[in-house]
């Protein structure tokens, strides 16, 4: 997932030009969902963060885009899913995972007030923050700017929709042979 891409015309990716980047450096497979920074695709063994610095850095050099990259496999995408503390009962069309590039330290999550934020809720497990907006991301300043900046950590927000839809395609993309 890349951060901050297609977003109200900043960071411009073509997903095509992304796809053949992703393809360059190996990697099989590879899909885009959405415009938004969405790329699906098989790898080796590399660890996450090799993958991370080798999509930020292609993408810095050849279409000189700064932007941060994380990845998530099939298998922690599932377990995102699962641990959704709002589900079930909240309106999935409310909800969004802010996935972290890594987990932040106990003393800035802990001084974070949530009730300065109500309706709006979060809760942190590991790497994802699970956001409920009951009145819409868009009104609310629960963002993720906010939670980088807070936490001192890079991340990436998508929609419960798009969260679901990632790990269809990921599954779909592990089982072909």
């Amino acid at each position: 997932m890349l951060r901050g891409i297609n977003v109200g015309g900043n960071t411009p990716v073509k997903m095509d030009a992304l796809r053949s980047l992703v393809s360059a450096l190996g990697h099989t497979d590879v899909t885009t969902y959405i415009q938004s920074g969405n790329v699906i695709f098989k790898s080796g063994d590399a660890t996450t963060a090799k993958l991370e610095h080798g999509i930020e850095a292609r993408l810095k050099s050849e279409p000189g885009v700064d932007v941060t990259v994380i990845v998530r496999t099939a298998a922690e995408l599932l377990t995102v899913i699962r641990r959704n503390p709002f589900l079930p009962g909240a309106d999935p069309a409310t909800l969004y995972v802010i996935f972290l590039k890594e987990a932040p330290g106990r003393k800035a999550v802990t001084a974070i007030d949530s009730a300065h934020f109500a309706p709006d809720d979060f809760r942190l497990i590991g790497r994802e923050i699970f956001a409920r907006y009951p009145n819409g991301y868009g009104r609310s300043k629960m963002t993720n700017a906010y939670f980088e900046k807070a936490l001192g950590v890079r991340g990436t927000a998508r929609n419960w929709n798009t969260v679901t839809k990632l790990l269809q395609l990921a599954e779909k993309s592990a089982a072909k042979k």
